[in-house]
């Protein structure tokens, strides 16, 4: 079963529509990546799976129950979360913080410990959140969200401020807690994190989701250059008489947008027109590559 299912999900303030009819599904006990370029409407969504912010239409459905107001109070119950800045009270301890959300969320202290200890903060937890760098204030946010046990994690940015041992600590919590069941949504503009630790993929743009599904799956989506290794690129490029988009990448003829069907097609065409060729190969692709290839460009 899927933990989140949106059904034409969209927000709209007047005349401009933020979120334009998302259909999500999270499978459960995942770790979902939920990328987008500045202003795509990731935030929006994730508030909108919570409840912090109404839909102008659509549905989102937390564990095959509907999330409205009648439902809101026990699903939340079972959500964590950690959405834009991070919580806590500056003039009280990290500790204290904690001890707030324990009472207020009826909780005892061994579930308390055990956020505390996934976050390694328990040695900071005397210290005033207002003297918290940063990223002590993210783990704080995280051990937040974790006390209550949570079958969902919606966490937007969670490594800001962190150095690259506590993002590398963050991931690896993220794993083990989508081992444990718990299915975790997360977005980040650290698209090389996200790639280590994410195994789905949500990538939206212009409020508008333009893929969903799972790692393989996305990149095959997007289909990388061929490299023809050849000690005469131009000679081939004429070979190929502007049928495809070439372009002489030093001793190498790049084409781009083709399958394997017609990489072989290609290779046959040049080998019979005597073009010496010394390899073929598809470029390597990084989750940031594909990232870029299908928002045509934009940016986190």
């Amino acid at each position: 079963m899927d933990t989140v299912t949106t059904v034409n999900l969209t927000k709209s303030y007047g005349r401009q529509a933020v979120v334009q009819g998302l259909d999500l599904r999270i499978p459960q006990g995942c770790v979902y990546g939920f990328l987008g370029p500045n202003g795509s409407g990731k935030s929006t969504t994730m508030k909108m799976l919570l409840s912090l912010v109404q839909p102008s239409a659509g549905e989102v459905h937390i564990m095959g129950e509907p999330m409205n107001r009648r439902t809101r109070r026990r699903q939340l119950a079972r959500i964590g979360s950690l959405i834009e800045a991070p919580p806590g009270y500056g003039h009280l301890t990290g500790g204290e913080n904690l001890r707030l959300v324990q009472r207020s969320l009826g909780l005892d202290e061994a579930q308390v410990n055990r956020a505390v200890q996934a976050v390694r903060l328990d040695k900071q937890l005397d210290k005033k959140v207002a003297n918290y760098s940063l990223g002590m204030k993210q783990r704080l946010g995280i051990a937040m969200a974790l006390a209550r046990e949570p079958r969902l994690l919606i966490l937007d940015e969670p490594t800001n401020g962190l150095d690259p041992a506590g993002i590398e600590e963050i991931r690896e919590l993220l794993r083990r807690l989508a081992a444990r069941g718990v299915t975790v949504m997360v977005s980040s503009h650290l698209l090389g994190e996200i790639d280590k630790a994410a195994d789905h993929f949500g990538i939206l743009a212009e409020g508008r989701l333009l893929f969903q599904g799972s790692r393989e799956q996305l990149f095959a989506a997007a289909v990388p250059d061929v490299l023809i290794d050849t000690p005469e690129p131009r000679h081939a490029s004429a070979v190929l008489d502007g049928r495809l988009t070439t372009r002489v990448d030093g001793g190498s003829l790049r084409i781009g947008g083709i399958d394997n069907r017609v990489t072989a097609r290609v290779v046959a065409d040049l080998v019979g027109a005597g073009a010496p060729i010394y390899g073929v190969r598809r470029e390597e692709q990084s989750l940031e590559d594909v990232f870029m290839t299908l928002t045509a460009g934009g940016r986190l």
